[in-house]
């Protein structure tokens, strides 16, 4: 039976593969989205028949009536995805099964939760099962981009009253060893996100012939600049409640020393703090704000100093010092090279939920059924997810793909070569069943 699952399965996530849905703002990529949904409707019939189905501008929202006035729940994963360079071993929209994985663009961000979420709801509704609460499902054609689609369906069931007993989107998966020295494999369930400034930094000058450039012209300004950014303690460290249950958790499947120092976070903060940068990356963006430069421009001659340069810095606020905080430290710093800060945009402050709370423990039970062995762990997420904007309607905001992934799959994310394993996609069906039957 498992055989006969994973070989329909991986047809079905192959077919919406091959449909190129990357990310776009004009009226011919919402068409590729409308066709999209079109495939989704033939694909799950029963589901699409039972539910109430809304539509915005390509994304859409639908709604599985519950037998009680509970509270309702909400799945959500996008379906757009981010474009497909370089070079792949296959195809990125052939949805090629091969070496006992399935590749192409979207296959772990987040078709591949999407096609598991409606496959599980889609069974169930066959099996004339009835949901307790309401069960929404919302999928956004901008996750990518904007995420206007879920900025704007957030608003829309805010002002009808709506409130969710919980939210369950894209987010963390289940990988082994996620910090280094944790022999074990952990299910990784975001409870908040960073929140995101955008800031150009400019510097200016005179400007001038590049034969007699002077000293600290804009751009070495700027490049003095930044390095003092990367080597100084301008953004506060702190380890939340959150992170420090993460480090707790992982130090269950460590040895001595990493076990009792991680085991004991409040007791160890100084030393976790101090040490973190040099084990892992994402667990230390979890401690700090943090930001990196992506863009410059300086002059438009190779001969000539600008008389303006300037670099763009992505900037993800933690929650304990902030954005406006965060801001001014920079400020600050950016004052003492001469260079001017402009604040390009400011992202949606997302709070974090708990990880003592009835929604979360709903997870932890799912994975333990489904995933015998794998440990649940909370952690606050780097990026940007749908997701944050359902904090106006829930206060509890989850960020969970039911997938076991290896770090080679995690880095495939957004780069070349992104596959999943055929042989998750079953687990995947089975664990969003446990959720929509037991919340």
């Amino acid at each position: 039976m498992a055989d006969s699952r994973t070989e329909l399965y991986a047809s079905q996530l192959s077919q919406l593969i091959q449909k190129e849905t990357v990310s776009g703002e004009t009226r011919a990529d919402r068409a590729k989205f409308i066709e999209f949904q079109g495939l989704l409707r033939d694909m799950f019939p029963h589901v699409f028949r039972k539910c109430e189905v809304e539509y915005f501008e390509g994304s859409f929202l639908m709604r599985w009536k519950g037998t009680t006035d509970s509270d309702p729940v909400m799945f959500m994963n996008h379906h757009d995805i981010v474009e497909a360079p370089g070079e792949w071993k296959y195809p990125p929209f052939s949805g090629t099964v091969a070496e006992g994985k399935l590749w192409g663009r979207g296959a772990l961000d987040t078709k591949n939760g999407l096609w598991a979420m409606l496959r599980a709801a889609d069974e169930l509704c066959a099996e004339d099962f009835e949901p307790k609460r309401d069960v929404y499902f919302f999928s956004g054609c901008n996750e990518e981009t904007t995420g206007a689609g879920a900025d704007n369906v957030s608003r829309i069931l805010k002002n009808r009253g709506i409130r969710f007993h919980f939210v369950l989107d894209e987010g963390g998966m289940m990988v082994y060893d996620p910090i280094g020295g944790a022999d074990g494999t952990f299910a990784l369930v975001g409870l908040g996100e960073k929140e995101c400034v955008e800031l150009k930094f400019i510097a200016r000058s005179r400007g001038g012939h590049a034969a007699t450039p002077g000293r600290d012209t804009p751009l070495v300004r700027l490049g003095k600049f930044m390095a003092a950014v990367e080597n100084s303690d301008i953004f506060k460290a702190d380890i939340s409640p959150v992170v420090g249950e993460m480090f707790a958790r992982f130090a269950t499947k460590m040895k001595q020393p990493l076990k009792g120092v991680l085991g004991h976070p409040r007791l160890f903060k100084d030393t976790i703090i101090r040490s973190v940068p040099g084990v892992s990356e994402d667990a230390e963006a979890m401690l700090r704000t943090t930001i990196a430069f992506t863009m410059a421009q300086g002059s438009g001659g190779i001969n000539v100093l600008p008389q303006e340069a300037w670099v763009i810095g992505d900037m993800r606020c933690s929650h304990h010092q902030g954005s406006k905080a965060s801001i001014e430290a920079i400020k600050n710093l950016a004052d003492k090279f001469d260079v001017d800060v402009l604040v390009l945009s400011r992202g949606f402050a997302s709070p974090i939920s708990s990880h003592e709370s009835p929604a979360f423990e709903l997870v932890e039970n799912a994975v333990e059924k489904v995933f015998p062995g794998v440990i649940t762990t909370p952690y606050i997420m780097t990026g940007a997810s749908d997701c944050r904007f359902m904090s106006r309607i829930s206060d509890n905001c989850l960020r969970f793909a039911p997938f076991k992934i290896t770090l080679d799959q995690l880095d495939a994310i957004h780069g070349v070569n992104e596959n999943v394993d055929v042989e998750a996609l079953a687990p995947a069906v089975d664990f969003y069943r446990f959720m929509m039957t037991n919340c």
